[in-house]
């Protein structure tokens, strides 16, 4: 089985704009993804995003609002993010219809190193943290508009 890239395409009934604040601001991201969110967001700027108890590294690589947000997260601390290190999260917007179609990719799982075994469980486990974490952003978004 493959496990080199996860992709998803969901439609958000709010504009590239909006889109882009909520998957890019830290305010924003924790009404749908992390429990907690600190960094700046410009390119390189560096921070942290956290799950319960449990913290990330987080680096913005690319901020072009209203259609790109990309970052690095999962690096070890004292670590600069890059390939090898941390998976790659690349989020594309682009006007539809009324709304924005949001294409994620996340990668980097092979290049970590892992063994099959721990690639496979990684990726699996943010296979299912994508498929919970996406429909509260589709539904959370339009909220953030109004």
């Amino acid at each position: 089985m493959e496990h080199g890239t996860i992709e998803r395409e969901i439609h958000i009934d709010a504009s590239p704009e909006v889109v882009f604040d909520v998957v890019s601001s830290p305010e924003h991201l924790r009404e749908w993804w992390p429990d907690e969110a600190e960094y700046p967001v410009v390119p390189g700027g560096s921070g942290r995003i956290g799950f319960g108890d449990t913290w990330m590294r987080f680096t913005v690589v690319d901020a072009a609002p209203p259609r790109l947000f990309s970052f690095r997260w999962t690096h070890e601390e004292g670590e600069t993010a890059a390939p090898g290190n941390s998976f790659l999260v690349v989020f594309e917007l682009e006007p539809a219809g009324t709304g924005t179609l949001l294409r994620m990719t996340e990668s980097g799982f092979r290049e970590r190193g892992w063994d099959e075994a721990k690639t496979a469980a990684e990726y699996a486990d943010h296979v299912t943290g994508w498929d919970f974490y996406l429909p509260r952003l589709q539904v959370y978004a339009p909220k953030a508009a109004a």
